[in-house]
């Protein structure tokens, strides 16, 4: 009993002390709210606690420069060394929110940095046309009554190129695969024919030191027929062809 007794004494002793200690390290955060940042900072080191300046706010009723709001809350009871988050008052709006739609996104970004403003978030949607310009801005131009000096733009992307699985043309006609070729947004590339050499034309050996060398014989190379049928193609049948490739075919004679 005499030992059982001694344990648990020892064990309420050191439940007892542990939680001194992790009370004895807390502090309680004052009231920031109204004060200039450097004021904030040296009461805020002064309780043992870290400042963040976090957020800038337009306010009409907070003073330019004075803390507006803080995190945690004045009488909130943290741990020594904690972290206290303010925001900073901007004063009542006084730059107005310009006009960037339809600008590109460098000069958006230029025109909004000139009027002492910031650049919030930027999306970007896939559509038709010109890419990288303006295409929405929050808060909209002229705006009143906004909240902080950041503008959120949405820019316009290039639409990938409509794709698709490029069909088999291997026995058809060249005329219609040609075609088909046409109605899918594509293009006819090299015809060739098959068997039909291509020879290089060579020049001629010069005659004497003066005169130059005689210009190459021109060569007549057979037309293909569009009743000829397709023999291979390039690219292969299945793969991935957006529209406006050019396909190559080789059609027999």
């Amino acid at each position: 009993m005499l030992v059982l007794v001694l344990l648990a004494v020892a064990l309420v002793s050191a439940l007892t002390a542990m939680r001194f200690a992790i009370h004895g390290r807390e502090v309680v955060v004052p009231k920031l709210v109204g004060m200039t940042p450097a004021e904030a900072d040296r009461t805020a080191q002064a309780s043992g606690l870290l400042l963040e300046v976090e957020r800038q706010y337009y306010s009409p009723n907070v003073p330019e420069g004075r803390v507006m709001s803080q995190v945690p809350a004045a009488g909130t009871k943290v741990r020594h060394g904690w972290q206290v988050r303010v925001a900073q008052s901007l004063g009542p709006q006084r730059i107005a929110i310009p006009n960037v739609t339809g600008e590109t996104a460098r000069a958006a970004a230029i025109n909004i940095q000139r009027r002492g403003l910031e650049a919030g978030t930027t999306a970007a949607i896939k559509v038709a046309g010109p890419s990288d310009q303006v295409l929405a801005q929050s808060p909209p131009a002229n705006a009143s009554g906004v909240s902080t000096p950041r503008i959120s733009l949405l820019l316009s992307s290039s639409a990938d190129p409509q794709a698709f699985v490029m069909p088999s043309l291997v026995g058809r006609s060249l005329a219609d695969a040609t075609q088909l070729l046409q109605q899918a947004g594509m293009r006819p590339g090299t015809i060739t024919i098959a068997g039909s050499a291509q020879p290089t034309p060579t020049a001629t050996s010069q005659e004497g030191p003066s005169q130059s060398a005689a210009a190459p014989p021109s060569i007549a190379f057979p037309a293909p027929n569009p009743d000829s049928l397709v023999l291979s193609q390039n690219p292969a049948a299945g793969q991935r062809i957006t529209v406006g490739s050019a396909v190559s075919l080789e059609v027999s004679k």
